[in-house]
């Protein structure tokens, strides 16, 4: 039976539920791909977050800067900590003293912004670039030929970017019924990821995650190449 947790820091922290079953289950399927799981938990109370950490999950994905920052302090440390929406270079100062990767990188512009606030914390954050793979025009994303220029504009300039690490890619498939679309927008990503780390990062350790799939479509995203899943609703459960 879920665990259900209650409290009240915010006016938008409501009442969720934990899957732990689901949770233990999620983590046997991504064993055999050696993948990690990204624990989607926007707009759940940090009681939630807390009692999946002590069932053993470290990596949790945030979409508001605001609700990060007021989350961070007051959970375990060694969270790790995944910006996984989309971030405006104005914001990146706040998140920037603690947070692990940031998944959804569409610009250069944002990439020196994050290197910049990482720099004057003395740290490395990992950066993954968000691909539009989806059909539908509202999803954020850079398309290939934007890609391939963001990668050619950060090779020039490499040796400056010392705090920042391009791990790899992001992508959200269309939001559809039709699972072959979405294997096909997953399989092309990934074919995408590899072409670029040949011609780009031969020798270097980068572009080798790929973050898709979530809860609606994880197991898809796992067969085509997937490091890292996003699941949310099948941990938490829905809103009350």
């Amino acid at each position: 039976m879920a665990q259900v947790a209650v409290v009240g820091i915010n006016s938008y922290f409501c009442r969720m539920s934990v899957n732990l079953p689901a949770y233990q289950q999620i983590n046997e399927q991504l064993k055999p791909y050696h993948a990690k799981l990204v624990a989607v938990s926007k707009i759940k109370p940090p009681a939630d977050i807390q009692a999946l950490y002590d069932a053993g999950q470290r990596i949790f994905g945030e979409n508001y800067v605001q609700e990060l920052q007021e989350k961070q302090p007051i959970l375990p440390a060694d969270i790790q900590w995944h910006f996984i929406g989309h971030l405006q270079s104005n914001k990146v100062k706040y998140i920037a003293p603690f947070v692990s990767m940031i998944h959804a990188v569409d610009s250069f512009k944002l990439l020196e912004e994050i290197n910049k606030h990482a720099a004057k914390n003395n740290r490395t954050i990992h950066c993954l670039l968000q691909v539009h793979i989806a059909t539908e025009e509202t999803k954020f994303g850079l398309n290939e030929e934007e890609l391939e220029q963001l990668l050619e504009m950060y090779k020039q300039q490499e040796s400056r970017l010392t705090n920042i690490r391009i791990a790899g890619l992001m992508g959200m498939a269309s939001n559809t019924e039709n699972m072959e679309q979405v294997r096909n927008e997953f399989r092309q990503l990934d074919t995408l990821r590899q072409r670029f780390k040949s011609r780009f990062f031969p020798d270097q350790d980068a572009l080798t995650e790929l973050s898709t799939g979530m809860s609606g479509d994880y197991t898809i995203a796992l067969e085509e190449g997937s490091t890292m899943v996003r699941i949310g609703s099948m941990l938490f459960g829905a809103r009350y």
